[in-house]
This record gives C-alpha cells, structure tokens and sequence, in this order.
C-alpha cells in the first residue's frame, strides 16, 4: 500500500495519540474516496432490478433534474480534471505514485454513473431517491477529514502544496454539497401515473426519502389532530396496495391455487385409487379445469367430494388446502423487507454496550486525548440515531403487513360466506363468523408484529452471550441459567393465563349471548315483570368471570415480578459467581455496567420467545378456524338449472328429492312439479310441510340429493320473515335497481305502501333500522314484496307474504299486484299461503303434505277429488258467496316508529326458508354482535349517505324530523379528568394513593442496588483483588430483593383494585339498563347497548389495569433515570428542559392525534360487522336477486374506510416513535457528553451507572407516551359505562308503603280517565282524552287501523308507556302510584311477538320456580302443547335455542298462551298475533281463551273481527281517540266505522 501511495497508509502518531490528530493522505486517497464508490457499485446491481419491476411512469425533466445532472457531470469532470493532471505530471517529468491515476479514475466513472442514474431514476417516476442520498452523504462524509486536513496544511505551512489539487478537491467538496442538498429535494409527481383522482391522497408517496424516514410527511395530520378533533373528511385516501379489492383479490387467487392443487391431489389419488396405480395422475392434473369449471371453485363440493371422501377415507383423511401458504405467497415478500431491517437493527442494538465500555476505560485513562471522549459521544449518538430511523422502518413493515392482512382475511370470509351452503351455515353462527373477522383476523395482525422475534430473539441471545463471555468468561453461565429456569416459570404462567382466558371467554359469551336475548326481549321482560330473575343470572355469570380474572391476576403479578426481577437475579447470579470463583476477578466499572446493558438488551427477547410462541399458537387456532370456514362446501350453482328448461315451463321439478344438509332426512321426496310460464300457482298446507322447503330448492338453497330442478330467468324471492336492510325505505324497494320515478309509484299502490309513507317521518328516505326495528311486520313484508314487484323479475317466489297484513291489505295487495290483474300479470308466481280467499283465482293449486305433493291442480279439480285439500277447505272456507271478503289471517300493523318497535327485535330467525318448519332445529342462532356507534348507513350502491339529507318532516309537517336511531356520539377533546377520579373512586382512593406509593419505593430499591454496584466497582483493588466482596455482593443482593418484593405487592394490589372497580361499574350498568324506560330501547340499537356490555366492560377488566400498570413502570423508570443522571453529572439539568418541551410536544400532539384517529377507527369497525351480519341474515334474498357483487363492494368500501383511520394511526406510532428516541438518544449523547467534560472529577462506575441508564431510557419514554395515550383512550369505556349507568330510569319496581292488597285486582274493571300518552317527548300524542270504563269480566274487543293506537292501549295499561295527563284505575286503584312489578305481575299478557329465551322450556314458563310441576303441565295441557313437550326426550328440560328458533312460531305462540294461562291473573290482554299461524293453532288459542278465561277481565286487539263478534262490547279506536265503543250487534246497526270493517271481512 505505501508503494501504491508513495507514502505510509497509516500513522498513529498522527492520527490517534495527539491532541490535533490528522489522517495520511494515504489513507485519504484510498480508503476515504472509494468507500463511497464502494458503496454505489455494490447497491447498484440490485437497485436496477428495483426499479426495472417498478414504474411509476415517467417525471418530466424539471429545472432540479437538470441541475442535479449538471452538477454530477461536473463532479465527473473535476475527477478526471485530476487524472489528466497525473498524465501532465509525467509529461514534466513528475510521476506521481499510481494511486493519484486509480483514484480520479475510479471517482469520475462512479460519477458518471451518480449521472446516469438521476436520469434513470427520473424515467421510472422515482421522485426522491434514497439510494443517491445516501451516496452524496456517504461522499460527504469521508470529504471531511480530507477537507481538514488541507485547510490545516494550508494555513500551517503556506507552502506552495499541490495548488491544482486542493483547488479542485474544494470544487469537489462544494459541488458534493450541493448534490446532497438538492437530492433531499424532491421531484414533481409522475407524469402518466395511474390518475389519482382522490380528494386526499396520502403524502407518503409523494414525500421524500427523508421525510419518509422520519415520517415527516405525517407532521401536517398530527398538527391538525392538535387544533382540532379530526374528522372523517380529513383522513388521507388508502395506497392503491391497502385497498380491500386489490387485497383480497390477490390473496383470493393464492388461496384458489391452493384450492386447486388439493383438487389435483384428491383426484390423482382418488384415481390412483380406482386403477390401483399411481400414474394417472397425469389425468388427475388435466380433469381440474373442467372440474372447476363444473363446480365454480367450490372445495369439490357436491356429489362428487362426498364420493372422493368415501374412497378417500379408507387411505387418509381428506387434505384441506393450506390458508398458510396462500397468506405466505401473497404478504410474505413484503414483510421479508421489514425481517431484513430487522436483522440491521438486531446488529446495531450492540453498538452502543461497545461503545460504553470504550467510554469507561477513557475515563479511566487519564492521559488519553480528549478528543476521544467527543467522538465516542457523537458515535454514541449517530449509532443510537440510525437504530431508531432503522427500528421504525421495521415497524411499519409489519403493521402494514397486518393491515393488508386483516383485510384479506375479512374479505375472504365475507365473499365466502355468500356462497356456503346451509349446512354450513348451520354449522357456525353469526356470532361465531363474526369473530373470525375480529377476533382471529385481529390475532394475525397482532402477529406480524412480533413473527420476526423467532429468528431475531436467538441472534440477540447468541450475540449477548458471546460479548459478555468476552467480558466475563464462564461465570456468565450462571446467569444464562438462571434467564433458562425463567424460561419454563414464563411458560407456565402463560399457559395458565391461556387456560383462565379461555374460561373467561366462555363466561365472557354466554353472558353476552343472555344480554343480547335481555335487551332485545326487553319489552317481554317488563311486561312479565321477569327482569329480578334474569339480572340474578347474569350477575351469576359475571361473579364466575371476576372469579376467573382474579386468578388471572395472581398469575400476572407472578409474572411482573419474574420480568423485572430477571435482569437484576441474572446480573445478581453473574457477578457473585464472577468474583468468588477467583478472587483474582475483580468487578471493575467497564465489566458491571458493560454486562448489565447487555443483560437489559437480553431480556427483551428472552421474554419475547415464550409470547411470541404462544401467539403464534394462537394464531394457528385461527387459522385453523379460518381455513375450516373457508373450506366449507358451498351452494352448487348449478343445482336449479337456468338456461335449459322444458319450453313453455318457467318452473319445472323432476323427482326432485332435496334436504337442509346431506345428513338429514330429506324435507322434499319426490317432487314432481311443472309450472307453465305466466301461471299463479298457490302452494298450500299444515304448518310444517315443507311449503317454505319447496321455495328454498327453487332457489337452490337446499341440498339436492337427486332429480332435477331448473328455473327460467331471473328470480324474485319473498321470504317469509322480511329481510330489511339498515338503508332508507327507499333503498330497500330498489334493491340497487335504477330509479324509475313512474314504477316506483305504482309499485308502491299495488303494495299498499302510500299510506305508510304518509305516516313516516321521513316518507320513503326514512331510515330503516337494523333489522326493520322501525316498521311493523307487516310494513316490512310489503317493503319486502314491494322490492320483488320492482325487480322486474321472470319468476316471483313468495313465501306466504298476505300473512302479515291486515286483511283488506292482503285482498288489495292480491289485486293489484299479485293476483291475476295485478301488476305481475304475465310472470309467474309461486305463491305459498295460508289464507284460503285467495285459492279460487289462482291457476294451480299445489298441496303438500309431509314433504310430498299430495294433490295439484285447480281449485274446482281439487274439490271435485274430494281428498285432503277438499276437506281442509270445507272445515275453514266460509260460506261460498262470500269467499272474496273473508279475512285473511293477518298481524296488527303498527306505523307509528316505535309502535311494536321492540317486539320486532325478535325476528332474530334470519330471512332462512324454513322458517315455520321445527326442522329449523339447526338453524343457527343470530347472535348479532352489531353496530356500535355508526351512524346507521344509508346505502345505495352508487352513494352513501349519513345523515346528510334531513328526512321529510313527521305528520305535522311543521316540526322538524327526528331521527329514529341518533347517531352514536363519540367524545372528542381530552378525555376529563373526572373520568379518572371515577375510576379512582372505584378502586378505592386510599388503595391507589398505597400503589403509588408502592411504585416509588420499588424505584428507589431499584436506584439504590445500582448505586450500590457503582461504589462496588470503584472499591480499591490491593494486589489484583477486592476485600469485602462478601459484604458487596450481600447488600446488592438484599437491595434487589427488596425491588421484586415490591413489584409483586404494587401488581398484586393494582389488580385487586381494578377487578373490584370492574364489579362495581358492571353491576352499575345491568341494574340502570333493567330499569331504564321502554322509549331508551326504541331508539338505541342493541348492538349499542350490547356493545357497552362487552367492548366497554372488557376494557375495564382487562385492558386498564395493565395499561395502568406499564404506565406506572415507565414513568417512575424515566424519573429515576433523570435522577440518577443529574446526580452523576449535575450540568446535565439544563438540557432537561429543551428535552422535556420537545418530549412534551411530541407527546401532545400524538396524543390528541392518535385518541382520535383510534375513537375513529373503533367507530369505523362496526358498520363491517353489523353489515356483514345483515347480509348474512339476508343471503337468500342477496342470492335469490343476484346481487351478490355489489354487497362485497359495500363491504369492500367499509373495510377500507376502516383502514383509513387505522393506518394513520399505525403511522403516528411510528412519527412519535422517532421523535421520542431522538429525545432519548439525545439524554444518551449529553450523558456521554458530560460524562467526558467532567473527566476529570467523575470516577468510571459514577459514569457506567449514568450512562447505562441513559441507554435504557429510550424505550422507557416510549412506552410512556404510548401508555399516557393508551391510557386516555381506554378510561373513556369508563365515561361510557357511567354514561349508560345514569340514564333515566322508570318508576320503582315496588313501592313499600303503596303495595296493593293481597288478591288485587279482585274485580278486573279496568277504567280510563281522560286518558292521553305520547312515545317520547317531542312525539304527538297517540292516545287522546280516552274515557273508558271496562266492567269486571267483560270481554271487550279492540279495532281500528293500523296506527290507531291499538297496542298502545296494552303498553299503557302495563305503564311502558307513562301518561301524559289523566289515569287508569284497576279495581279504584290508581295504578301510577304503585310499584311497576306489583302492576306487572297481576296483569296477563298475549303479546303480538312471541318471545322465548334461549333456556329450558321450563325457565321459559317460569323463570322465578314459583309453580310446581302439575301447574306447569296443566298449562301446557290446555294450552295444546303437552303431545309436542311429552314427545321430546328432555321434557320439561327441553332446551330451547335463541329466540325460540327451533320451536315454529305457532308452538312460540302457545308457549305464550301457557304463561298465560299459568298466571292465571283476573285482567287478560290479548294482542292477537295470528301472522304466521294457521288457522286451526288459532280457534285453539281462541277457544282455550274462552274456556280458561271466562271469569275475566279480557281485551282484546282484534285483526280478524270474527274472533270478538261474540264479546260483551268493541272499542273501535280511530287516530287515537275513541270513535265508537258499544255492543258488536248495536254497532253493526249503527252502520258506523265497525259495520264497515265487518262488511269488509264479510261478517255484516
């Protein structure tokens, strides 16, 4: 090298032992000017491959293009100016040694190549490039020492030196400047990129390299969060590559290629299987395409893979395609870029211990040049600096990896579960599926973050391990074993903790399960008065959870204990195995502080592997769950064929035999079925048969087990149950059809809608509930039919639509839309009835018995076979004359929003086909885990409205429309705090004031063992050993023992305090929700209610404590670290506070930044799931009109507005994060700093104990902001839970001193006095001045049109509703100033809904035990039901599901009847419910009535009149007020409002 130079290399005289050092020029020529050479040539091969895979079109040469490439072609010519000068020196004679030609050679192509690729980048759109700016800083860098030692030489000798050269070298060094400063700039966007037609982009793409390293470019949103809560609008839009369509589609591709080679497998196997031999497989590979093409990407679903199963059996169980590897191939090469910053900052985390023991023997050397000292420091910085610019880079990798995958996976299991069977369906509920969104979706984001820690955590380990062998030789065995034993004790407690998590959920489900069942049979509850029983069995639940956590908790403070104390048993182990194994071994500073940072940069992967191992067990559970579900069989789509049929036929069945599932009995058995195009045929039968069975195959919802099946063109389906979407009416009817304002009108006549449109508040841009909530049922059917008719569909599927409306309704409806003048003349209609008027004008009538067609043919060929249907009509048809008029059976219909609102809450059954048949046994329960907090979305596939457009005014159209569900409101601002003086008053003031205290002493235990190590190693050492070392060791030891005491009692207590706080504000809530008034739930959704009983009570039990917990740690550990600073070095104190405002800054701002963004994120989420559970309620109807594509763009748009608030949220942990370790990195470099100024007076342990702790500072600020944050966005679940624990409640259950007698209401007479009510304030008035006196064992009945107050009557007399002027009176007693239970549970009632809870059939009776086993079967004796009870296995026992889902709703009703009947009370009201009963379950309700009941009060809502013409007197109620109340037979000869109706249904 000398010879190269003509000079030495290196001279560490010169460079190293002085005062004013100075490098060779040698090593200037050389190492310094080609490292960045180096540098480029070596990144460049890499880099071209980059940017040839990526382009983002092109950037037009812009003015600093064009200087940048002036500037780096001037670099090229100063380079070679350089080496033409060598060539001219040999010319004179001077021959220059050769590094002067190798030099500006090698200098000037690297430049030339710096040129190139300004250009090169520009073409592939690269705006700001990282490669090149960190070349011209790499240049810039090693310029320096060169640049020094020129200005040096120059003013020194004033010697005539190599003039051209220096010259040049200055050019040189101001045009590297200049290219540095220009690269940080950035270039205008590309031009022929794809068009971003987003209002707001995200800045990240268009920021520059180092604005993207720092994450600058998110400042502006930060400073925005800080003036002002953010809102919606000001989110950024999401990268082309976040998007949900782009996502999905790409994982669904990986995922069908899986699906693909199991296929191939299957069949090369099944083939091999046939044949015996193995080389077919060759046609196993070529048969998939068509197989696919046959069953549409469906897991080998049909016929074919149950056969593939049978013959698979026998050799292994069926292969299910792996949801892994598609995950892999579609996320994992980006997250390999994050694993790779991993890996550098993995390296880098050892810098820093290096650098200290570096630090400690320049300390210690008192000779040696203070010069050093500086560097070491600046070092000490620069290393700490690019750690964290490294760390974050990683971070947001990962978290962009889980986002994507978050996404993917929703996607997925919404797409799918379009398509899966019903079996399927069966086979996980709502609830269930919903989980596998959040719950295990959540698990695989929560993943990504820490998957690199299994690679990562033993390259740490192993390096640790081999820098303190360095240090400490053997002796550091000790210590490894001790991290080893903790390793199991970790394990262990994990597990446990796993164990107590598992059971907790448990109790966690079945107690939000009964909640939700509470809430939404909340009206049933508080007209039976049950709600005693029922709180009693969800505090039962609750105290099991609690018990649960609390054993969690002394888990958890176990494990605390073992975290912290760790490094201080495995320091403690070390050092006394170190000394006392030679007492040659002296613990000097540069060996204690050195080992202890390395042990504290140990503990974190040793801590992390057991965790990160349980994660991912967790994780595989979920992908277990996922893949279950994305593997299950779905719905052949060519089981109904739709484009070959008989002609002339529009429906045809050949020995159709279909089922719910391949296990179960069949439901159909050979259906043989042709309907001609343009018919109406009826399809009639008993409650059960298989009507709704028949509908279902036609849609091809059912298993076909064999036959065939085909239907002409496009389907229009009308489910029994109406499924309602959370959209305005409006929408509803339009199902994403274009408007047509003429259709639209007619279609609502024919459906009868116009009335109810008068009525709502809003007309047809009313916003419906989920579920329908605001509509009565029978408007949701009409809503329901009324989107089939404006379908314009070739075949019209109704199942039993007439049966919910009233029944001049039902004969309007018939008319004009159904019948065969009706709107659909021409299209062919399958009509599933009960109601018999109609029977005579259909073409066909088709009649099921017992799952077969008994009979088909026309209404007179059906009489004249005198068979089964002839006699079915002769017991129910009435007199012929007058067949046109008779009722229908028909359900009260209520318009006034919040008329049944609540009853409606049951229809939890979803829009399934078997609705009635007790075969919907499996039919899955609907645990809906709904809506928190989003505003209820309009939707319409073109736009999407919240709450802009101000519905049309109610009734009176002066006062302005109230929204029916309001908006959740979420806080905005700083959380109050109030709030945490709430949560402090639950644990116990005096309990937190102990666990602060408990923090601060531990801290000081903490200090004072380090302090201890400190005058440790500086005891004097006499002939290369210490005295006392026993004495040393005995106190470090006692000091750190004392530390762990602490830890565990402050854990221990701050945990008992947190459970006893979760009690008391759960029991709060439950007692306040119980009580609340009936209006609260008609205009809250349950889900957001349900939402305050599980996200809101889980943050309280689980996630506040510990967050409370870290947030103690790291604020009391920053503390002492400033202590334990300033007491080593006191100049320390003024640069506390420049640290401290900026500290305090960049906390504020993230803080009030990122609360926002999280409260928008968790307000964002809902709307996924409650959609989803909506679209999978309403599948059959999504199916039936093929709408499939635009629901998973809905979805799609949902998932991505959620997303929009969570990335920046992931981004503002990265922006604080980087400013957070600038501040810490600055304590590091100051401590050093000050550490080498005060040289002279500090001994090496003071400066080892200040500095070590500096280095662990970093992550200790960190935490805190993120706790401080994580800390005021979960103690707002405290401010919810109190906000719902203080709503206004209803009146007392009982009253003491007003209880009514023993045997009250003795009578039964029942008197109004200018009686008036109102729903809620602001509402008009639906009841007016009624005056009524009903006489003790009168029967009376009650008509009037919908929304004439009917129902209300009922709610008023049972105080749901409280009067606004006047009283009811029972027996003379003022039934307002008694307690509401000892009102409730002497009155009886029938409700319109019948409701029953997810229990035995014995709680459903009886929920308080009061009845003995006699009563409870008399009862069910007359109310019909003993056969059905009697015939189940379990009895009394007998389990019924959700809702009542596996009882038909004739059963339902009759279970009602027998509650009434076992209460036996002398006022019976009876809101006749006769929607989906037929008519024979109907005269039985009404006979038992009229025999069990004679000696009672009873009122009745009658629909059908022919049921109350025989009662005492009729109350016909009209807008509220009382228009006639007499005798039905002086009625009817008054020719009034009465006479009418019964005209109407023929009876006049």
């Amino acid at each position: 090298m000398d010879a190269f130079c003509g000079s030495r290399f290196w001279d560490s005289n010169i460079t190293m032992y002085t005062d004013n050092p100075d490098l060779t020029p040698c090593f200037q020529n050389t190492m310094l000017a080609w490292i960045p050479c180096f540098y480029l040539w070596t990144i460049l091969p890499v880099y071209f491959l980059y940017l040839k895979r990526n382009k983002r079109g092109y950037i037009i040469l812009s003015v600093l293009s064009r200087f940048k490439t002036f500037f780096a072609f001037a670099l090229w010519g100063v380079s070679w100016a350089n080496l033409f000068y060598s060539f001219y020196e040999i010319v004179q004679n001077r021959t220059p040694p050769p590094v002067y030609f190798v030099t500006p050679l090698l200098v000037g192509i690297t430049m030339l190549l710096a040129m190139l690729l300004i250009q090169y980048e520009r073409l592939r759109g690269v705006q700001s490039s990282g490669v090149l700016v960190i070349f011209w800083f790499v240049s810039l860098l090693c310029a320096l020492g060169p640049l020094r030692s020129k200005i040096i030489n120059s003013s020194a000798q004033n010697t005539y030196e190599d003039r051209f050269r220096s010259t040049t070298f200055y050019i040189y060094f101001a045009l590297i400047l200049t290219e540095l400063i220009l690269s940080c700039l950035k270039e205008k966007p590309p031009f022929f990129s794809p068009v971003n037609s987003d209002p707001n982009p995200c800045p990240e793409l268009n920021s520059s390299f180092l604005s993207k390293l720092t994450f600058w470019w998110f400042t502006a949103l930060a400073i925005q969060g800080y003036k002002r809560p953010l809102e919606d609008k000001d989110l950024w839009s999401l990268n082309e590559d976040d998007r949900s369509e782009l996502v999905v589609q790409r994982l669904q591709k990986e995922w069908d290629k899986q699906k693909q080679e199991v296929q191939q497998l299957t069949h090369s196997d099944t083939d091999a299987h046939r044949s015996g031999l193995g080389h077919t497989q060759g046609y196993g590979n070529y048969s998939i395409p068509k197989a696919l093409a046959q069953i549409d990407e469906d897991n080998i679903g049909g016929r074919a893979g149950s056969r593939t199963e049978i013959l698979l059996s026998s050799n292994r169980k069926q292969k299910e395609p792996s949801f892994l590897k598609a995950l892999l191939r579609t996320f994992g090469p980006y997250f390999l870029i994050g694993s790779f910053y991993k890996l550098i900052q993995d390296l880098l985390s050892f810098v820093n211990p290096q650098l200290l023991s570096v630090l400690i023997r320049f300390i210690k050397d008192k000779n040696a040049p203070l010069w050093w000292g500086y560097v070491i420091a600046a070092l000490m910085f620069f290393s700490a600096v690019l750690l964290t610019i490294i760390l974050h880079q990683h971070f947001q990798y990962c978290f962009v990896t889980g986002m994507r995958l978050r996404t993917g996976i929703v996607g997925m299991i919404y797409r799918k579960s379009l398509v899966i069977t019903n079996s399927a369906k069966r086979s996980s509920t709502v609830g269930e599926v919903v989980n596998l969104m959040s719950v295990d979706a959540q698990r695989f984001m929560d993943l990504t973050t820490f998957l690199n820690m299994l690679w990562s955590a033993p390259l740490q380990i192993c390096l640790a391990l081999y820098f303190l062998w360095q240090a400490l030789g053997p002796s550091v065995l000790a210590g490894v074993a001790v991290m080893v034993l903790l390793i199991p004790l970790n394990a262990v407690i994990a597990m446990k903790t796993r164990a107590f998590q598992v059971e907790q959920m448990r109790y966690k489900d079945s107690r939000i399960k009964l909640m939700n069942e509470i809430l939404s049979g909340i009206k049933v509850l508080k007209l039976y008065a049950w709600e005693p029983s029922f709180a009693e069995k969800v505090l039962e639940i609750r105290k099991n959870e609690l018990r649960v956590l609390k054993k969690a908790a002394y888990l958890n403070s176990l494990s605390t204990f073992a975290w912290v104390s760790a490094p201080f048993l495995v320091a403690l182990t070390t050092f006394a195995v170190y000394v006392t194994v030679d007492e040659k071994n002296v613990l000097d500073a540069e060996k204690a502080f050195v080992s202890i940072s390395l042990f504290n940069i140990l503990r974190f992967p040793l801590n992390m592997l057991p965790q990160v191992i349980s994660n991912i067990a967790q994780a595989s559970v979920s992908l277990k769950r996922i893949q279950h579900f994305l593997a299950h069989d779905e719905l052949d789509p060519s089981c109904v064929e739709t484009r070959f049929i008989t002609p002339g036929f529009a429906v045809t069945v050949r020995d159709g035999t279909f089922s719910w599932a391949k296990d179960l009995e069949p439901a159909l058995k050979d259906i043989n079925l042709l309907v001609p195009s343009g018919s109406v045929v009826a399809v009639v039968g008993h409650v059960g048969c298989g009507k709704s069975s028949l509908v279902s195959a036609l849609l091809g919802e059912m298993e076909k087990l064999h036959g065939e099946a085909a239907v002409k063109g496009s389907v229009a389906y009308v489910p029994q149950l109406a499924w309602i979407q959370n959209a305005t009416l409006k929408d509803n009817i339009l199902f994403g059809h274009p408007y047509n304002e003429q259709k639209y009108r007619t279609v609502l006549e024919a459906c009868a809608l116009q009335q109810d449109l008068e009525v709502l508040p809003g007309g047809d841009q009313t916003e419906i509930g989920e579920k329908g909530i605001n509509l009565s049922g029978g408007q949701r059917q009409r809503v329901s039919l009324a989107r089939a008719v404006f379908s314009d569909a070739d075949v019209y599927l109704l199942d039993d639509p007439l049966s919910a409306v009233d029944s001049h309704v039902a004969k309007h409806i018939f008319d004009k839309a159904i019948g065969p003048e009706g709107l659909l003349k021409g299209k062919t209609r399958i009509l599933v009835t009960h109601g018999i008027n109609f029977l005579p004008q259909v073409d066909h009538i088709v009649v099921i018995v017992d799952g077969r067609i008994s009979e088909m043919g026309s209404y007179q060929e059906l009489l004249k076979q005198d068979k089964a249907f002839a006699e079915f009509l002769r017991n129910y048809a009435p007199d012929e004359d007058i067949e046109e008029d008779e009722p229908t059976v028909v359900e009260d219909e209520e318009v006034l929003l919040a008329e049944d609102t609540l009853s409606n809450h049951t229809d939890l059954a979803d829009s399934e086909p078997v609705t009635n048949e007790v075969r919907k046994q499996f039919l899955r329960e609907l645990s809906v885990i709904s809506s928190d907090g989003e505003c209820p979305n309009k939707m319409s596939t073109k736009r999407k409205v919240c709450d802009k457009k101000p519905p049309e005014p109610l009734l009176a159209k002066k006062s302005p429309p109230e929204k029916l569900i309001q908006a959740e409101t979420t806080e905005t601002g700083r959380v109050k705090m109030t709030v945490f003086w709430q949560y402090m008053k639950a644990v116990g003031p005096l309990v937190s004031l102990f666990i602060c205290t408990l923090y601060g002493c531990q801290n000081a235990a903490a200090i004072g063992s380090n302090i201890w190590l400190s005058i440790w190693t500086n005891a004097p050492v006499k002939n290369g050993t210490q005295s006392n070392v026993n004495m040393y060791v005995g106190v470090y030891a006692a000091l750190g023992l004392l530390q762990g005491l602490l830890v565990l009692m402050s854990s221990f207590t701050l945990a008992m305090g947190g459970i006893k706080a979760a009690r008391i504000l759960h029991a709060g809530l439950l007692e306040n929700k119980l009580r609340t008034p009936q209006s609260f739930y008609d205009t809250t959704p349950t889900g957001r209610i349900i939402n305050r009983f599980s996200k809101d009570i889980y943050v309280i039990d689980e996630v506040i404590p510990p967050t409370i917990l870290m947030f103690l740690g790291t604020f009391f550990n920053s503390l002492s670290t400033m202590i334990v600073i300033i007491a080593s070095t006191p100049l320390f104190a003024a640069v506390i506070i420049p640290l401290a405002a900026l500290y305090y800054f960049a906390q504020r701002f993230y803080v009030a930044t990122s609360r926002q963004l999280k409260r928008l994120e968790s307000v964002s989420r809902s709307p996924i799931y409650s959609h989803f559970s909506e679209t999978v309620t309403g599948t059959s109807v999504i199916r039936a009109y093929r709408r499939e594509k635009s629901f998973v763009r809905i979805s799609d748009m949902k998932v991505n507005d959620n997303q929009r608030s969570y990335y920046p949220g992931i981004v503002s942990n990265r922006w604080l994060g980087v400013r957070v370790e600038f501040v810490g990195n600055c304590v590091v470099f100051f401590a050093a700093l000050f550490a080498v100024l005060g040289k002279d007076s500090l001994t090496a342990g003071l400066v080892g104990l200040s500095v070590s702790y500096a280095l662990q500072v970093t992550m200790a600020l960190n935490w805190m902001v993120r706790m401080t944050s994580d800390l005021e966005t979960n103690i707002v679940a405290v401010e919810r839970v109190k906000e719902y624990s203080e709503t206004e409640t209803e009146a007392p259950w009982i009253i003491e001193d007003k209880r009514p007698p023993e045997g009250w209401p003795t009578q039964g007479q029942v008197q109004f006095a200018n009686y008036s009510v109102r729903y809620r304030k602001g509402l008009d008035l639906v009841l007016k001045d009624l005056s009524l006196d009903v006489k003790g064992g009168e029967k009376v009945g009650i008509v009037g049109r919908t929304g004439a107050g009917k129902s209300s009557m009922t709610l008023c007399l049972f105080r749901i509703l409280e009067a606004a002027k006047g009283e009811i009176q029972i027996d003379g007693l003022k039934i307002s100033e008694i307690g509401l239970h000892d009102l409730r549970s002497k009155l009886t009632i029938i409700p319109q809904d019948p409701v029953l809870f997810s229990g035995t059939l014995r709680m459903n009776l009886d929920p308080f035990n009061k009845y003995s086993e006699e009563e409870l079967w008399s009862a069910l004796e007359l109310s019909n039901l003993k056969r059905f009870v009697s015939s189940q296995p379990a009895k009394l026992d007998f389990e019924c599901s959700e809702g009542g889902e596996n009882l038909s709703v004739g059963q339902r009703q009759l279970v009602c009847l027998a509650r009434a009947l076992l209460r036996k009370t002398r006022i019976l009201i009876l809101d006749e419910a006769t929607a989906a009963i037929d008519l024979e379950t109907d005269d039985l309700i009404q006979m038992t009535i009229r025999t069990q009941f004679e000696d009672c009060t009873v009122l009745t809502i009658a629909h059908r009149l022919n049921t109350i013409m025989d009662y005492t007197r009729v109350l016909v109620l009209d807008k509220g007020k009382i228009a006639e109340f007499d005798t039905p037979s002086r009625l009817v000869a008054s020719r009034g409002i009465f006479y009418g109706m019964a005209k109407d249904a023929g009876l006049a």
